[in-house]
């Protein structure tokens, strides 16, 4: 979701890594930082449901045009399981289904945990805001309806068991997008033969971004807004994920313009971070099949200059050196 408002907003580019608090919306905590931070334009980079706490980046300005590159990457979490009892929306917030008596030990716990990595089948839940026909699925639950769902191929990179208690169990995974956290709890419980919901949910990783790094809104509220302003990671934060291309200063004049490029290395359909010699941010280009290179995204010219191009081992990138 993104926000703009004329006024007295300021211009500000930048990516927010916030930690979001217990029951509230991901566009009320947009919201909020918006008018904490006064920025003219806003957004955020894939929704949490309100139970659910932990990372959840917030762009501003320039950097909501790559603010989709997050919602492919994979994510973490770390969730609580209640056993034995079964929810209509499959966490906490749903009416009770039904109870059943729970006889699991901590070894079948692990065990079935296991079973789910690699590649699994999961149906969405009704209770979520994927679309059917222009209507997200839970005004059609809420109506009582229940509507046919496209089962999706998602992926358990790594799943463990943290602790252990009876009837309720925590666990720790990393998968790919578009994981429904709820479904893993249900079909989990469903697996161990007693039932289960989600009753707690914390997202602790997306892509190269780590729940460390993330600030907690009532920390930014006592900030000054310098400090506050000091935290905001460049735009370009999002897109670690992407190899780093240095232009020489008349390339970087005509992709800065739009234009597409003569281009020789990557490979075709691969998209690229694109800086200038100074270090400064252009945005994301495709390689091209027919040796071209094109611009997908561009910062506005001026906007973006705090950016500097680093890989992992802080060297440079140019485009002899892909």
């Amino acid at each position: 979701m993104i926000t703009s408002q004329r006024s007295s907003r300021r211009l500000l580019d930048g990516v927010l890594i916030l930690d979001k608090a217990l029951g509230l919306s991901s566009n009320h905590t947009l919201q909020a930082a918006r008018r904490l931070y006064n920025a003219e334009k806003a957004g955020h980079t894939g929704t949490l449901d309100p139970l659910a706490t932990g990372l959840l980046p917030l762009c501003f300005g320039e950097a909501t045009k790559f603010s989709a590159e997050l919602l492919e990457a994979d994510k973490r979490y770390i969730a609580t399981v209640q056993l034995g009892v079964t929810t209509t929306t499959a966490d906490a917030e749903g009416a009770i289904v039904e109870r059943r008596s729970v006889a699991v030990d901590r070894d079948a716990v692990e065990a079935t945990l296991a079973s789910f990595l690699g590649e699994i089948d999961q149906v969405p839940p009704m209770y979520s805001a994927l679309k059917r026909e222009g209507k997200p699925l839970y005004e059609y639950a809420r109506a009582g309806l229940v509507v046919e769902r496209k089962v999706r191929h998602v992926r358990i990179h790594e799943i463990r068991l943290l602790s252990w208690s009876g009837d309720r169990f925590v666990f720790e995974v990393s998968c790919s997008k578009g994981t429904y956290i709820r479904t893993l709890a249900v079909d989990l419980g469903e697996r161990l033969g007693c039932g289960a919901f989600l009753a707690g949910l914390r997202r602790t990783g997306i892509g190269n971004i780590d729940i460390s790094q993330a600030h907690a809104m009532e920390d930014l509220e006592r900030l000054s807004p310098g400090d506050r302003d000091a935290i905001l990671l460049p735009p370009d934060a999002l897109l670690a994920a992407l190899e780093a291309v240095v232009l020489e200063t008349d390339d970087a004049l005509r992709m800065r313009q739009g234009q597409l490029l003569d281009w020789e290395v990557g490979k075709p359909g691969q998209r690229l971070r694109i800086y200038d010699e100074s270090g400064s941010f252009i945005g994301v280009a495709q390689v091209l099949d027919e040796g071209r290179l094109r611009p997908l995204r561009l910062v506005a010219t001026n906007r973006i200059s705090m950016c500097v191009v680093t890989t992992e081992s802080g060297a440079g990138l140019d485009k002899n050196r892909l």
